[in-house]
């Protein structure tokens, strides 16, 4: 019987993981370069030797229900953002469908709006998007371009931390640094809760000192960069979270993080003066 026990245990150990990750609309959707999103991802990943399938999707691709585990969604140009609108629209049933059987998602500005109730444009055109989030966007003539930190959602935080492991857990920060660069204004409905008040910068709105937005496991947020090189703890949550999904508790090994903390301390310096 121990044998047993012993021989379940290596199988445990040596199991292989792989990650199916949908990238949505990279040829629309990448203004600023959010694909280092993607690219921290399969890094991180790769030093773990988990395999990770990669799938960009564009207009007039099929998205199969609960096929992806994580989804990244970048930023765009208002234009960009009216194509890609009808086309999600056809996407809808299957992205919310994953989402609530557990998929991890990442969306940034353009993504983020597009996952809301609807945005309406400086000039008065309303986007409808797809009710991921329950918020919406209107457009304004103030240009939130500026180093964007915030604190995490309590909440949140204590999940990270309890899934965050690095040979440098002794720097870790209850926030997230990146860059905004939008003038769109978001606002929250009663069903979404903020991914965290805004310690620098604008957030959703530059009002209220929430940024961002959080469904299950979405994450919508201003957060550019890219976010996940230097906030490697949110990463680290995120590829958890989408290998959960499959493959029930999961705990990442560790990894030496001293340059990308010290990346994210620079950044944060930077937007604090």
């Amino acid at each position: 019987m121990a044998r047993t026990v012993e021989s379940q245990k290596s199988k445990v150990k040596s199991q292989k993981y792989s990650l199916n990750v949908c990238h949505l609309y990279p040829d629309l959707m990448d203004t600023y370069g959010d694909k280092g999103n993607i690219l921290a991802i399969q890094y991180r990943c790769k030093q773990r030797d988990i395999e990770v399938i990669y799938s960009p999707l564009t207009t007039n691709d099929k998205l199969l229900a609960n096929h992806y585990d994580f989804f990244f969604f970048g930023g765009g140009q208002d234009k960009a953002q009216i194509a890609v609108a009808a086309d999600l629209q056809k996407k809808k049933a299957a992205l919310i469908k994953s989402i609530k059987s557990g998929a991890v998602l990442l969306s940034i500005c353009g993504g983020y709006q597009l996952l809301q109730n609807h945005f309406k444009t400086i000039s008065g055109k309303t986007i409808k998007g797809i009710g991921l989030f329950d918020a919406y966007t209107v457009g304004s003539t103030n240009r939130m371009i500026q180093n964007l930190a915030i604190e995490i959602n309590p909440k949140l935080n204590n999940e990270i931390e309890s899934i965050y492991q690095s040979s440098n857990v002794a720097m870790y920060q209850s926030n997230l640094i990146g860059f905004e660069n939008h003038s769109g204004k978001t606002y929250l409905g009663s069903g979404a809760k903020p991914l965290g008040t805004v310690i620098k910068g604008s957030g959703n709105n530059g009002e209220d000192k929430t940024e961002g937005a959080i469904y299950k496991n979405a994450f919508g947020c201003y957060l550019h960069g890219s976010l996940l090189p230097k906030n490697p703890h949110f990463a680290d949550f995120l590829i958890t979270k989408a290998l959960e999904r499959r493959y029930g508790i999961v705990k990442l090994a560790p990894l030496d993080d001293t340059i990308e903390w010290q990346a994210h301390n620079s950044a944060l310096k930077i937007s604090n003066h």
